[in-house]
């Protein structure tokens, strides 16, 4: 990629959700200049990575600047990848036993977590994604409840779930961590130089 050398506003990373934020102020440790915001999207319907643009887009004009989105999905192999995109609305509504009910006629129990990050460096700016994927499968629920479906996920090669796990032990492994290595890959291959003022 040729060397942009281009100077951006501090990139706003767009959640209310404070779990996430810390997990990718971990995982970016200080080589991004991030700042937070809640922002009332609409929810929107769709392929993850059509969904996930199109947040960027809406939420780059609200900012008026660069703007940062995630979607994450989890997606069960039995079911061809629902509830993907909608699991935070699954979760709300039935729960982590729910989830393992959609389940409970199907030997098939591999599923696959998809992290989207979506780009835009401005209003006018065409969003860019970024897409990380941990395999595993679900299981009856281990672990803290305090992190979505966290506890009903287990990446394949690991006896223990994500909500098991140490915080940097996942952070190594999850579909979050592969996303934001690809953002972070594009940021110095584009070599931005962030304004801090």
């Amino acid at each position: 990629m040729a060397d942009l050398a281009a100077v951006i506003k501090p990139v706003t990373f767009v959640t209310g959700n404070a779990k996430k934020l810390e997990e990718v102020k971990m995982i970016f440790g200080q080589t991004v200049t991030l700042q937070s915001l809640k922002l009332d999207l609409p929810e929107l319907q769709g392929e993850p990575e059509n969904i996930s643009k199109e947040k960027a887009r809406l939420a780059s004009r609200q900012v008026n600047g660069p703007v940062l989105v995630e979607d994450t999905c989890l997606c069960f192999n039995a079911l061809k990848g629902i509830p993907g995109p909608y699991i935070k609305w699954f979760l709300e509504k039935i729960g982590h036993e729910g989830l393992n009910n959609l389940l409970h006629a199907y030997e098939d129990k591999s599923a696959y977590a998809l992290c989207i990050f979506s780009l835009s460096l401005g209003p006018d700016s065409e969003p860019l994604s970024f897409v990380g994927k941990t395999e595993g499968k679900i299981v009856q629920p281990r672990g803290p409840p305090n992190f979505g479906w966290d506890p009903i996920f287990q990446p394949d090669g690991y006896t223990e779930t994500y909500a098991e796990m140490p915080k940097e032990e996942k952070n190594k492994i999850s579909h979050r961590r592969k996303a934001l290595d690809n953002v972070k890959a594009h940021f110095a291959a584009a070599n931005y130089k962030f304004d801090t003022n």
